[in-house]
């Protein structure tokens, strides 16, 4: 039994991982009936993850300030993370409109057999702005408000630097927590396997392959969205700004991608992603402690790309041709919509009611499009998380490189050795 098990965590996470989705998908087409008694363990394995995600993110962000020390270092940080992320956000909205005019995939869609889903009413970007102060702290870590968490995270971390020695206590003790996480992190990751093969076998047991049958435009659209943004947006940063060898990186945070992938959220992949990065990619804590977790919150590539798309989706099958003035709306809104989506399954569905608002849609319409679309949100959603995940760790590293807190390890080094794991 030791060996079995010395052999086992010998095999690299991510090979581990994937293996549990090829077994996973496997089950759910020969062996449905069996997925529903595994499925307990997907359900327990997000639960882990998302236990972990309001900890982290206080505790990471708040130790990550105090670690850059310098308040001038923490804007440079702050305003280069946030810029990046609006210019891949735009380009990821970009993107999914482009592919939703070339494919059509709306044209011809058979809303009137979907069942309304209501969405409630979506929050002005006034709302959304106020919201990132918080008025209870306490209460919004009790509801895993991240934007409002990150606030307060990056205030009490500036407050520890502000006070010098004083707060030097304060510091260590947020430093030493950090540690714990880590330390907690690696444990449940260990997990990851068994909860993807459950997760995957469910996934595929209650739509089967055949699910993009229904719409198998917009299944094609979503996988071309997020290869092209990874190519077009995502891989040039990584070899030009961020100066790295492009298939080294990729297979180094190949577990945070299956992650991302089976788990369909972004802030469930936030603790697998402050590994990667710290241990991986050598990147320094300070940085890496403050710019993922904000990613986790307002880095949604994937999501960015997937509204885009699904409002040409929606449009097209209303019947109604967008032109320039529209698309530009979509745009705009889309890219805000996608900064407040909260980092969860399906929740960029509910952000659609703001985009198709902005260009006359009614509610009512809007939830006959969802109710179409939320059947088959799952699969697409755990596609779409993928590019976001991937843009989380591009605009750490190249943050990192900018504020030169990258390791050498990670420098351009022949595609024959193997990454780190």
């Amino acid at each position: 039994m030791t060996g079995l098990m010395r052999g086992w965590f010998a095999i690299p996470l991510w090979k581990r991982v994937l293996g549990a989705m090829v077994i996973g998908v496997a089950l759910g087409l020969l062996w449905p009936a069996a997925t529903g008694a595994i499925a307990f363990i997907g359900d327990l394995f997000v639960r882990l993850i998302r236990m972990l995600v309001v900890p982290i993110v206080f505790i990471s962000i708040a130790s990550g300030v105090t670690a850059l020390a310098d308040p001038r270092k923490l804007g440079s940080v702050g305003a280069r993370t946030v810029s990046l992320f609006a210019a891949t956000t735009a380009c990821a909205v970009s993107i999914g409109i482009a592919v939703g005019l070339f494919l059509e995939p709306g044209k011809g869609a058979a809303l009137g057999t979907a069942a309304p889903h209501a969405l409630g009413e979506p929050k002005s970007l006034y709302d959304q702005l106020m919201g990132i102060v918080p008025v209870n702290i306490v209460q919004s870590l009790a509801e895993g408000d991240m934007l409002a968490i990150i606030f307060f995270a990056m205030m009490l971390g500036f407050g520890v630097i502000l006070a010098g020695d004083k707060g030097r206590p304060v510091a260590n003790l947020l430093q030493s927590a950090g540690e714990v996480m880590f330390h907690l992190v690696r444990i449940i990751m260990e997990v990851t396997p068994f909860g993807v093969l459950a997760l995957i076998g469910k996934a595929v047991a209650d739509n089967g392959v055949a699910v993009f049958a229904n719409v198998g435009w917009l299944a094609v659209g979503v996988a071309a969205g997020v290869i092209l943004q990874i190519l077009l947006v995502h891989l040039p940063l990584i070899a030009f700004v961020a100066r790295q060898r492009v298939l080294r990186f990729y297979r180094t945070i190949v577990d945070a991608l299956a992650v991302a992938f089976s788990t369909a959220s972004s802030a469930a992949t936030l603790p697998v992603a402050l590994r990667i990065a710290r241990d991986d990619l050598k990147i320094a804590p300070g940085v890496a402690s403050t710019v993922l977790p904000i990613g986790a919150s307002i880095g949604k590539d994937g999501t960015a790309m997937y509204v885009g798309l699904l409002s040409i989706f929606g449009l097209q099958a209303l019947g109604i041709e967008p032109d320039a003035s529209m698309l530009a709306i979509v745009l705009l809104t889309g890219a805000l919509a996608a900064f407040g989506t909260a980092p969860i399954p399906s929740a960029s569905l509910f952000m659609l009611a703001a985009v198709l608002a902005s260009v006359g849609v009614s509610p009512e319409q809007t939830a006959l499009i969802v109710g179409f679309i939320l059947p088959f949100d799952r699969l697409l959603d755990m596609t779409r998380t993928v590019a976001s995940a991937s843009a989380n760790l591009t605009v750490t590293t190249v943050v990192a490189r900018w504020e030169k807190a990258i390791g050498d390890s990670t420098e351009t080094e022949p595609l024959s050795q193997e990454a780190p794991q």
